[in-house]
């Protein structure tokens, strides 16, 4: 499983899902790609207020403050 997480430098919220993301990371399997929005203008367009913005499969499974067992969830629901 591939997460998308889109980012950007000086975010704190950010680094906080990082962290969370991390953390999960030790009991479920999974690759975080992490993609710097300010790198592309239409992902800066796109994501510019949202972030940070995890991405599963091609949709957006939570954006702004990540709630863990959220993600948790998709995470087995997709590694199933």
């Amino acid at each position: 499983m591939i997460i998308n997480f889109y980012t950007r430098k000086q975010c704190q919220l950010c680094k906080d899902a990082l962290l969370l993301l991390s953390l999960i990371q030790e009991d479920i399997p999974f690759h975080i790609n992490e993609i710097d929005i300010d790198e592309s203008d239409e992902l800066t367009e796109k994501y510019g207020m949202m972030i940070p913005v995890i991405e599963m499969n091609g949709e957006v499974v939570q954006a702004g403050v990540i709630d863990p067992t959220i993600i948790e969830e998709q995470l087995q629901k997709h590694h199933n």
